[in-house]
């Protein structure tokens, strides 16, 4: 099955209306014992969040701006995959294959396609394929094992070939980060480089001597987050089925289980608002509770984080680390594993950089594989 079938983004009202039924019934828990972050999100702002995805957002525009761009969906494998695929009106655009994680999806890219497709310089121009992951968005949820980083990367190696393009460059954060470095190190005969807004370089021993100050307040930054912030990830590695049950059923607890990540992990000073408007998020949030995907996202822990072997990136890498990102590496770091032809590192923004710094975003990509065209 190799066809390319169209698809457009279509929600029923009485899925709506499910929904908003859900949220005007929620069982909230008993008020936390803190006034802040540090047991999760905190109560009064889940309940206004709440309130206002039940009485003011409003999915109709929502979904009109998702379906602004051409949509698709094609069988990879076992699996129907959906993706975005915007092609620029500059015939000698170079395509670009970017792709998302967990807490993510295409909606990260929603600010970036349209100035990637069409810039005001038609040589930076790019084709852009944002596909979503298996469980993730509107793909297919997997019903066998066997969905990690690796398999998802020759799977959208197949893409890009399937819809013409024998010559490209990729680009990801978190997953989307590791199934590019993958991508980068089994497709270099038509991936001719990748970008990484996240990449994972930990220092060689006989680095750690002589850190820079930097570099330890990079060390100090990821010795908190594994100490304070990875219980979704090793509750996903390993129990992902028991976490879903909650997660499809509830809408508030699938918003939470988002939106504290947009809290931790944006540039944001204190609260997500300052980095991502409200609607923007439960946007994010809607692609999780509408196809029913709390455990089946999840379960990329499982696949990926059992099997680790990743085979060595050959192709030339560039990257932007983000001040706020979960770790960042220096790069001497990162240099002994990747073949580094474009490292920057920028003032402002975090995690989801295509999302919350979209302009920066997008002048990062146009400066990092110019030399690739």
């Amino acid at each position: 099955m190799t066809d390319v079938v169209p698809f457009t983004v279509d929600i029923s009202d009485a899925q709506i209306d499910d929904l908003r039924q859900r949220l005007n019934n929620t069982r909230f828990p008993e008020p936390e014992t803190v006034e802040d972050w540090s047991q999760g999100a905190p109560l009064s702002y889940v309940q206004d969040v709440t309130n206002y995805w039940a009485d003011e957002y409003d999915w109709t525009t929502r979904q009109a701006g998702l379906n602004r761009f051409p949509q698709f969906k094609t069988q990879l494998d076992d699996l129907d995959i959906h993706f975005i695929h915007a092609r620029s009106p500059h015939d000698n655009a170079l395509p670009l294959l970017m792709t998302h994680g967990w807490p993510g999806s295409v909606v990260e890219f929603m600010k970036v396609i349209e100035p990637l497709t069409n810039p005001p310089d038609g040589s930076d121009a790019f084709h852009v394929v944002c596909p979503s992951l298996p469980g993730y968005g509107w793909s297919d949820k997997p019903s066998v094992t066997g969905w990690s980083v690796q398999h998802i990367a020759r799977a959208w190696t197949e893409l890009m070939a399937r819809l013409g393009y024998d010559r490209y460059v990729a680009q990801g954060g978190d997953w989307g980060s590791a199934v590019t470095a993958g991508i980068g190190a089994i497709d270099p005969d038509h991936c001719a480089a990748i970008h990484l807004n996240m990449i994972i370089a930990p220092p060689g021993k006989d680095m750690l001597a002589d850190l820079t100050d930097a570099e330890k307040k990079s060390l100090e930054d990821y010795s908190f987050h594994d100490q304070w912030g990875t219980g979704y990830s090793k509750q996903q590695s390993t129990r992902p089925q028991t976490l879903g049950y909650s997660l499809v059923d509830s809408p508030v607890g699938q918003m939470a289980w988002i939106i504290e990540k947009f809290w931790q992990w944006t540039d944001c000073d204190g609260h997500p608002e300052n980095a991502l408007t409200r609607d923007e998020m439960l946007d994010n949030v809607m692609l999780y509770w509408l196809p029913g995907n709390g455990a089946s996202s999840g379960r990329l822990y499982w696949e990926s984080f059992n099997n680790r072997s990743f085979d060595k990136v050959v192709v030339p890498t560039c990257v932007s680390v983000f001040p706020k990102e979960i770790f960042r590496p220096s790069r001497r770091w990162a240099e002994p594993h990747y073949d580094i032809h474009y490292w920057n590192e920028l003032d402002k923004g975090g995690h989801f950089a295509a999302f919350e710094q979209p302009d920066m975003f997008v002048n990062e990509l146009r400066a990092a594989f110019r030399t690739f065209r």
